[in-house]
């Protein structure tokens, strides 16, 4: 039975060539089973063919499009085959572009295949549809060249290409704004650097001219305290005379309000000069081992007539421990400490002593003053913080005392507490470690010296200030000592004194020359390499000190306690 689909029109009978024969089929039972599987054959291919999930066709390469499957229809939008054979007559005419058909006939020529080649077809309503194109070359079959066709829609795949395509360029455009993004950062950052650079050398400039403000304001604190100290030292030192000699009431009371005066301008100035030089850090701690009533010796001969001349009883308690600090700045805490409580206390005493805690000595300072509230303990170590000063007759000092003390236990490590009972009194107490005494430490002095060493002896004062000469003379002389005065070496010369048994030296004289290398020169003369000497000097530098404490020279600032000179005088003349 001839079928529609068959090629040429032709049933499989008659390409079997049995025509008419067929009524004799019975007698070909073989034949019969060969076609009976050949149709089962052709059923299972038009079944595939018609429902196969990717396009099919069949086509003669320069000429129409023979067949096509379902698949192949609904891929391209077409209700039904039939259409889709109307509407596309030729293989050219199912490509979107004529000049992709040439490409794929002139491949299919030349390879007599095509796989998995990506291109578009023709769709319904000028749709272009994705396509994966596989083409296979039938064997020849005379001048036609037919070809058989598999499709595979690759809209999806197409679709996502595309999203990925257009995340990429929204990654790109991205990246660009973010490149641009950094390249504006980058030209924000160089203007920001290059502004930064502008105020470091702004701030170069600034500290230049800091350090230069501070270092002509040193010069000028080192000039104007020299230039203060120097008159302001003449007049205690003539006060001073005045008031160990026996005047009526009315004088001596003058002397006593000029001798606080002149005290309270020296303490203000000192006190001055010793804040500035810890706030810039220019006092250096020079830790060695002494034994403790070296220092307590000097301590008590100054203030122990102080407080005599407020009726106040002074006590010590002596100590044998040695000492590992800086003996000169100790001695500046420890000298506050008792000038605090001399100042402070109306009656009863005040008391230095030593305890010994471990491996820590604690240096004590007891007075019956006043008392501090507890809420004020703290607050008295800070700058021009005075108790009970709310009118200027309560005030005595600045109130930088006790912030010097703090801030020079500060940089020697050492401790401060304060205890106290108001209305009863107070008690300061400083911690210092012991360290083992060496057979170089001086003997042990007695605590309170008399005035016997200083009875009978000669000292040379040189001073290229007269009014200090003056005044050191009168003072001198008022303690029974025979006192020499000289503006400088020519004039020693000239005077040609006997050897004395001391010479007091300013530090700064005139044409340059230092009171070292005058105590020298001095020695020299005399041939007494060991001569005592002692130089005065309103030069508060580490460096000075240093250098005359290498040279064992005794120094002692301006303007002079006269308590202090006297210790130290009967001390180098005892020994």
């Amino acid at each position: 039975m001839k079928k529609v689909t068959d090629p040429d029109g032709f049933s499989v009978s008659q390409l079997l060539g049995l025509g008419q024969q067929s009524a004799r089929k019975s007698y070909y039972p073989e034949l019969t089973a060969r076609m009976a599987e050949l149709e089962a054959e052709r059923n299972r291919y038009k079944w595939l063919f018609e429902n196969a999930l990717h396009g099919i066709f069949q086509a003669v390469l320069d000429g129409p499009l023979l067949t096509a499957n379902p698949a192949l229809a609904a891929m391209l939008g077409d209700a039904t085959v039939e259409v889709t054979l109307a509407r596309c007559g030729s293989l050219a005419a199912l490509f979107a572009e004529p000049e992709e058909a040439e490409g794929v006939a002139a491949l299919l020529r030349r390879h007599g295949h095509l796989q998995g080649h990506t291109t578009w077809l023709a769709g319904s309503d000028g749709r272009r549809v994705p396509v994966a194109l596989t083409l296979l070359r039938k064997p020849n079959q005379g001048e036609e060249i037919l070809v058989e066709g598999f499709v595979a829609d690759i809209t999806e795949r197409e679709r996502a290409r595309q999203e990925l395509l257009a995340l990429n360029a929204r990654l790109e455009a991205r990246v660009r704004e973010r490149t641009q993004r950094l390249e504006q950062l980058n030209t924000d950052l160089a203007g920001e650097v290059a502004e930064r650079r502008l105020m470091e050398q702004q701030l170069r400039a600034a500290r230049d001219l800091a350090q230069e403000a501070n270092r002509s304001k040193d010069r000028y604190l080192a000039a104007a305290s020299h230039d203060l100290l120097q008159p302001l030292n003449a007049a205690r030192l003539l006060v001073s005379t005045l008031r160990e000699r026996e005047l009526d009431a009315d004088s001596l009371r003058l002397v006593n309000s000029i001798h606080l005066s002149l005290e309270g301008a020296e303490e203000l100035l000192t006190d001055l000069l010793d804040i500035a030089r810890l706030d810039q850090e220019r006092i250096q701690p020079q830790h060695e081992c002494f034994p403790i009533s070296r220092m307590l010796c000097g301590l008590v001969a100054e203030y122990a007539p102080r407080a005599q001349r407020k009726a106040l009883r002074f006590r010590c308690v002596e100590s044998s421990v040695c000492l590992n600090s800086d003996f000169r700045l100790l001695g500046r805490v420890l000298r506050n400490l008792l000038s605090n409580a001399c100042r402070y206390t109306e009656s009863g005493g005040v008391l230095l002593g030593v305890r010994r805690i471990g491996a820590m000595a604690s240096i004590e300072v007891h007075d019956t003053g006043p008392g501090i509230p507890a809420d004020q303990l703290q607050a008295i170590f800070r700058e021009y913080h005075q108790l009970n000063a709310e009118r200027a007759r309560h005030r005595q000092g600045v109130g930088l005392g006790l912030a010097i003390v703090e801030r020079i236990c500060e940089r020697l490590g050492l401790a401060i507490s304060v205890t106290s009972t108001p209305g009863r009194g107070s008690c300061f107490a400083v911690r210092v470690p012991i360290c083992a005494p060496q057979a170089e430490h001086w003997q042990r002095p007695e605590l309170l010296l008399p005035a016997g060493p200083l009875q009978g002896r000669r000292l040379l004062v040189v001073d290229n200030d007269s009014s200090i000469l003056v005044g050191m003379q009168a003072l001198l002389e008022q303690w029974g000592m025979q006192c020499d005065v000289a503006h400088d070496l020519e004039e020693v010369l000239m005077l040609d004194l006997p050897p004395p048994d001391a010479l007091l030296v300013d530090l700064h004289l005139d044409a340059g020359e230092t009171g070292d290398q005058l105590v020298a020169k001095l020695r020299r003369h005399w041939q007494l390499p060991r001569l005592p000497a002692v130089v005065i000097t309103a030069d508060r530098s580490d460096a000075w000190r240093r250098r005359l404490a290498d040279g064992n020279i005794p120094l002692l600032h301006k303007p002079l306690r006269p308590g202090r000179l006297r210790a130290v005088l009967s001390q180098l003349l005892r020994q």
